[in-house]
């Protein structure tokens, strides 16, 4: 029987962050390691550096892996900010492979959204509520009454003549030398579209730029309540961690109904 921990591995593109989880509580049980994502990104490449993150982490147990991506059946059907060579490639066989491990592969918005609805600022709160991750680029997830609806692109709605994420995103607040008050702008406007279109009871702002969520986020005047996420960039490892727990435990539950131990 597989043994330790369960482990959440972020895959991010600029980097690649791993840890085992406290699903009691939602903490890590450990620093997280992280390593730069390659460049390029490629399948091949970002399994091995997934399988060098796990050879420092204790254990041979089930292990979940976001990707910046829809993930359906696990396989990944778009790549907006990962090399293209990941569309149609099965990413929980390439991980299973490559690791030796159990795999569960989820989109990286997705499993931020789940941890913040259980352990962060969206626990107990019932209604439509929306994760936003500000990173490379812009992901989401979407719950009503604390159910996901798996796989939104919320950062490809249309937005200023392109992609709402080509304009919005914090590595374009870096890339264009934005101050904090030119990229509340920027938020507030893709915030207001957010709310035309799904009229939600909270706004959470996640990835890295929610370490930073003081500078803008008291300058974004929409008319949902916008907060930062309590787990900040934690919430992805968290939450892959959290999705791996539960499909072992429903392949457990299945081998037990057909009577395999």
């Amino acid at each position: 029987m597989p043994t330790g921990p369960f482990v959440g591995i972020d895959v991010g593109g600029t980097g690649i962050k791993g840890a085992p989880v406290n699903l009691d509580t939602g903490g890590l049980l450990r620093e997280r390691i992280r390593v730069p994502t390659p460049m390029p990104a490629t399948p091949a490449a970002v399994a091995g550096v997934v399988a060098s993150v796990l050879e420092e982490i204790p254990g041979d147990g089930p292990i979940g892996v976001t990707l910046p991506g829809v993930v359906t059946g696990g396989v990944v059907r778009t790549a907006a900010n990962i090399d293209k060579k990941w569309i149609g490639v099965n990413a929980v066989d390439l991980f299973a492979e490559a690791t030796g491990r159990p795999v569960t592969v989820v989109n990286d918005a997705d499993a931020a959204g789940l941890a913040e609805v259980r352990f962060g600022a969206g626990a107990g709160r019932a209604g439509t509520v929306i994760v936003v991750t500000l990173g490379t680029g812009i992901g989401s997830a979407l719950f009503v009454d604390g159910s996901l609806v798996p796989n939104t692109e919320f950062g490809h709605l249309h937005l200023h003549h392109g992609d709402a994420e080509d304009w919005a995103a914090e590595l374009v607040r870096e890339r264009e030398g934005l101050s904090w008050e030119q990229y509340a702008h920027r938020i507030e406007q893709y915030f207001r579209l957010v709310q035309r279109l799904f009229w939600p009871n909270l706004i959470i702002v996640g990835g890295g730029a929610s370490r930073k969520a003081e500078k803008f986020l008291p300058l974004v005047k929409v008319d949902t309540e916008v907060v930062a996420a309590a787990l900040q960039n934690d919430a992805g490892i968290v939450g892959a961690a959290m999705l791996a727990a539960g499909h072992h435990a429903k392949a457990g539950a299945t081998q037990r109904g057909q009577g395999v131990s």
